[in-house]
């Protein structure tokens, strides 16, 4: 039975078990994910995982409730029914229910890479191989995983939809000595995945990272590569473009203020890479801009929240957005062109171990005096409402000179407004070739280029 087979005959079962009047909607996701991890430079593990999920929620008498289930017969699907129709006669009455989707026109989506769709472990393989030669020697770990998703919904309002996504990423750091250098990427096809120059990435900057020195705290001036750039993008989805927060007024966002430096754009953008074309409510997924130089203008809304708000959904209906919010989980940060005061022409020069591609290598050199860091981990949210964070850095750090990184320094503590780094005045650059980053939820990405900041602050060694 395929997954629109199974949406509708779920729909028909709410029908017969809990009369007309009940409201239902229903997706049928399948899932092909495939996982290649390798430590100590050789693979040691290989796992592959199929299965279908069934996500009911049905509004019956005033009252809603939700369900899933992975048994597909016909005695699954009528326990699925059941059971949750037995769960919204205890849950107590639904005022601000907002209704079914209407019927609407879903588009097709991106295409799918059959190739990445049906990729080998042989495949995966091959890329942490060509990472594992690329470090010349050092220790090499990580990952290499290709995902594909087929899907259906259906309501009782007679909306429907189908999708198909497929996805590849990799993951992999390459540590000298004690210490690391990272790479990674996610991309719609496993073809466009090169684990050599991956892994040399991660090998020239774990080398270039030995014998850091250590830093007074304060606030220095950064460029934060990708990797760095993609956690601020994560924790301005989850705190800041929230339209559950955005209501409870536990949001920094102002749509039509202007709290960001006129070069930031920042744009939650499905169709820019492979996923399905529409929410766990079924409406279609768009690209939603939240910020357009520099101004606010919206934050992300499933239906609920956008009756609430008055604007209507946004297409971010997700499974635990009653609990955490919708959210933007495809957001880039669009460069705006060739970095500040940075000839075209120069953008080959001065690319050293520690500055690993050409357009970091433009950043920095613009930069008297300041960090370039790697990557960002183990973030904490202090403030929620200034969206005031702690973290550590980790991956490599560097002391910048005149334009040139001099020395290695030790990983630091950081506590820092994000949306205060990002804002007016305090953009100093933006690269123009954007990364996109895997993230550990399904079909959720973060894309940016690397970054110059004005400001950030390090609070302190990564021990304190």
């Amino acid at each position: 039975m395929t997954e629109v087979d199974l949406a509708g005959r779920v729909v028909e079962l709410v029908r017969r078990l809990a009369g007309p009047g009940a409201e239902a909607e229903v997706v049928v996701t399948r899932a092909d994910l495939a996982l290649t991890r390798f430590a100590n430079s050789f693979i040691h593990q290989n796992v592959a995982e199929s299965g279908t999920t069934v996500r009911l929620r049905l509004h019956a008498d005033g009252r809603t409730a939700a369900g899933s289930g992975s048994l597909v017969d016909p005695d699954g699907l009528t326990a699925l029914v059941e059971r949750t129709l037995s769960a919204a006669r205890l849950c107590p009455p639904d005022p601000a229910w907002p209704g079914l989707t209407p019927p609407t026109p879903v588009p097709s989506g991106a295409a799918v890479d059959e190739a990445t769709a049906a990729a080998s472990p042989d495949e995966r393989a091959a890329r942490v191989r060509a990472f594992v030669d690329a470090v010349d020697g050092l220790e090499a770990a990580g990952y290499c995983r290709t995902a594909y998703r087929s899907g259906a919904f259906a309501n009782s309002a007679g909306h429907s939809a189908v999708g198909r996504a497929a996805e590849a990423a990799m993951d992999g750091i390459a540590r000298a000595g004690g210490a690391d250098g990272v790479a990674r990427q996610s991309a719609d096809r496993l073809a466009d995945l090169d684990g050599g120059a991956l892994g040399a990435r991660a090998a020239a900057k774990a080398r270039a990272a030995a014998d850091p020195v250590e830093l007074p705290p304060g606030r220095y001036e950064v460029v934060l590569e990708p990797a760095a750039v993609a956690d601020l993008l994560q924790n301005l989805a989850w705190y800041g473009f929230n339209g559950k927060r955005y209501a409870e007024r536990q949001s920094f966002a102002e749509p039509g203020a202007a709290q960001f430096d006129p070069a930031v754009t920042l744009v939650d953008d499905p169709p820019h890479a492979s996923g399905l074309p529409y929410d766990l409510e079924g409406t279609p997924r768009r690209a939603l801009p939240l910020v357009e130089a520099g101004t606010t203008r919206a934050v992300a809304h499933d239906r609920r929240s956008g009756a609430e708000a008055g604007t209507g959904s946004t297409g971010h209906g997700m499974v635990g957005a009653s609990t955490f919010g919708p959210l933007p989980h495809n957001l880039r940060l669009l460069p705006t062109g060739a970095p500040t005061g940075v000839a075209a022409g120069q953008l080959s020069a001065g690319v050293t171990g520690a500055v690993a591609d050409p357009d970091t290598a433009a950043l920095v050199a613009g930069m008297a005096r300041g960090l370039l860091v790697s990557d960002f981990w183990y973030t904490r949210v202090l403030d929620p409402k200034q969206l005031v964070v702690t973290g550590l850095t980790r991956n490599g750090v560097w002391l910048v000179e005149d334009g040139v990184p001099t020395r290695a320094v030790r990983d630091f503590r950081f506590t820092e407004s994000y949306p205060r780094a990002l804002g007016p005045g305090r953009v100093l650059g933006l690269g123009r070739a954007p990364v996109r980053q895997p993230d550990r939820m399904d079909g959720s990405w973060w894309e940016a280029p690397a970054l110059r900041l004005a400001s950030w602050n390090f609070t302190g060694g990564a021990s304190g």
